[in-house]
């Protein structure tokens, strides 16, 4: 059965309630720094630790740290920020399968769509740290970068955690997109910088600078 006009209208009613609700919910905080990375990693993880290491490292300079709210990393960039006394934001989302919002956060809002929450956490960061994961992370990869190569949105600082993770795509990248085909520019790859340490990306991170539009 088709989908009635007074669904449709619903439905957008209920995406605009979203972005409305969405942004004044962030509009009391700054200096937010956006966390995406695997929502399957356990704490045993190095890559969960140095979330962890990293995350409070930047609330002790007065970070706001984001993430979607969950487990994994998302529990990792939280716990970071709650146990050094910072600003710990979750957007949660809306399953079939309940998502229970870790409880490292601090301040949360909840989203049915997952464009919604996406465009939340893009919205006003100054930085984007992006740790192993799977379709979800990818997807919300290139969509950042994708943004700034195109110059819809600021240049901002794009660090992936993880050398074992991250190489096998950028050489990929390197050597078909770049080199072979010439589907992306020589400059493209330079929006991305790849680092395995907490030390190493609170050093780019640390001296970005809060942006002036999205």
């Amino acid at each position: 059965m088709p989908v009635q006009l007074y669904e449709i209208s619903w439905r957008i009613f209920r995406i605009m309630s979203e972005f409305v609700s969405g942004f004044q919910f962030l509009s009391t905080s700054s200096r937010e720094v956006t966390f995406w990375g695997s929502a399957r990693l356990k704490s045993t993880s190095p890559w969960y630790q140095e979330a962890v290491k990293l995350a409070g490292m930047l609330s002790e300079k007065g970070f706001t740290i984001i993430t979607g709210g969950g487990g994994g990393i998302m529990e990792a960039g939280n716990k970071g920020a709650h146990d050094a006394g910072g600003e710990s934001i979750g957007l949660n989302i809306e399953l079939p399968f309940e998502q229970n919002v870790n409880p490292y956060v601090t301040r949360t809002q909840t989203f049915h769509y997952f464009f919604t929450r996406k465009v939340m956490m893009a919205a006003s960061a100054q930085a984007y740290v992006f740790f192993p994961g799977g379709f979800g992370t990818l997807d919300e990869f290139f969509e950042i970068v994708t943004l700034i190569q195109t110059k819809k949105m600021q240049c901002t600082p794009i660090v992936c955690v993880g050398h074992a993770f991250w190489d096998g795509l950028f050489e990929w990248s390197a050597n078909v997109q770049r080199d072979t085909f010439q589907t992306i520019s020589p400059e493209d790859l330079k929006l991305i910088t790849v680092v395995d340490t907490a030390e190493e990306a609170y050093k780019i991170v640390s001296r970005s600078k809060e942006r002036s539009f999205f």
